[in-house]
């Protein structure tokens, strides 16, 4: 289980934070609690949400989505954490077995991250755009911890890369794995498969030359 904690902070309470469970059974209810939101805030959008409609959909008590949760924007932010902490561990385990993979096959596993989670990374994507102007989890802040990560993985991968040139890297990189994420998405256009299949091949070459090069 993922660690949720996150805060929210108005003008006359101060900051609102999910309370993080402590023991086994609590850690499965948040778990459920989670799920339930993602599913009504997917369904409906975050706006027309409702916590009283996300209780229901977890079969829980609403006094115990509020036990956790004090209101719907702790429970979107820690939706929007857990994405990002599940795309660091995957970036984690690129981490640990990069030093064993050829340039093509690097290439393949960061761009294959966002893939792998496309369905929560459509909905974080979703809350992020209806709540730019509360606090809490912000865009800027997620994106510069997945480039560190990225940054980790070449420096496992490549030891003699430089840090100034792997922080180049992980912007590019980064931008690349978002970009292919949104091509993914498109439900139809002319040349899809050979359209993604080109990026890759660009991605592949781009990491090639930067090992060659350093």
């Amino acid at each position: 289980m993922t660690s949720h904690k996150s805060s929210v902070q108005t003008a006359a309470e101060g900051p609102v934070s999910a309370k993080e469970p402590k023991r086994k059974r609590g850690i499965a209810r948040v778990a459920k609690l989670l799920d339930a939101a993602a599913t009504v805030f997917a369904e409906q959008g975050y706006k027309a949400a409702t916590m009283t409609e996300i209780a229901a959909k977890a079969g829980a008590p609403i006094g115990s989505l509020y036990q956790f949760f004090p209101n719907k924007d702790v429970l979107a932010d820690a939706l929007v954490a857990q994405y990002g902490e599940h795309v660091q561990q995957a970036l984690m385990r690129i981490r640990e077995q990069a030093a064993e993979l050829e340039a093509a096959a690097l290439a393949d596993r960061l761009l294959d991250v966002f893939a792998t989670h496309a369905a929560e990374r459509s909905l974080v994507l979703s809350l992020l755009d209806a709540r730019w102007e509360q606090p809490g989890v912000r865009p800027g802040v997620l994106r510069s911890r997945l480039r560190q990560e990225i940054v980790l993985v070449l420096q496992s991968w490549c030891p003699s890369l430089a840090e100034e040139k792997a922080q180049v890297a992980a912007v590019v990189l980064l931008q690349a794995m978002k970009s292919l994420a949104q091509l993914i998405e498109e439900k139809r256009y002319p040349g899809k498969p050979e359209a993604l299949e080109e990026w890759r091949i660009w991605v592949r070459a781009y990491l090639s030359d930067l090992a060659r090069n350093h």
